[in-house]
């Protein structure tokens, strides 16, 4: 299994970045994923996810009514769709699946509850 994740770069405060990460070789569709990201010295941070097996999606109080999870039906991806930037959303942004699991709710937000990641993409807000 593969995630890739890409659509990361430059943008000025203010401004929109979509955020796409692929998924292959997975047998199931709609499995439970995440969007995290690390800024440089600081712990990686949840950002938002989406519930296996459905739609239900959950976000950090610091992206709330700005960000976007969404699913890639054709791939078992995910969007993340990222507005009004800010500097402080700088950062190396991961996509992760929690694979075959399929966690309480509660469990979304740590890091330690994912099977699977990619690479990261690179954001910077410029202000």
């Amino acid at each position: 299994v593969q995630l890739q994740a890409s659509g990361g770069g430059l943008v000025q405060t203010g401004g929109s970045l979509r955020l796409s990460c692929s998924v292959s070789g997975l047998t199931f569709s709609k499995p439970g994923m995440g969007w995290f990201r690390q800024a440089p010295g600081k712990e990686r941070q949840f950002v938002a996810a989406v519930r296996k097996g459905t739609s239900s999606t959950y976000y950090a109080d610091s992206v709330k009514g700005r960000f976007t999870i969404s699913r890639d039906n054709a791939n078992s991806g995910v969007y993340l769709q990222m507005n009004s930037l800010r500097p402080e959303d700088t950062a190396v942004y991961y996509c992760a699946s929690v694979g075959m699991g399929n966690p309480i709710m509660s469990s979304y937000y740590r890091p330690s509850t994912y099977a699977l990641w990619g690479q990261g993409t690179l954001v910077t807000v410029s202000s």
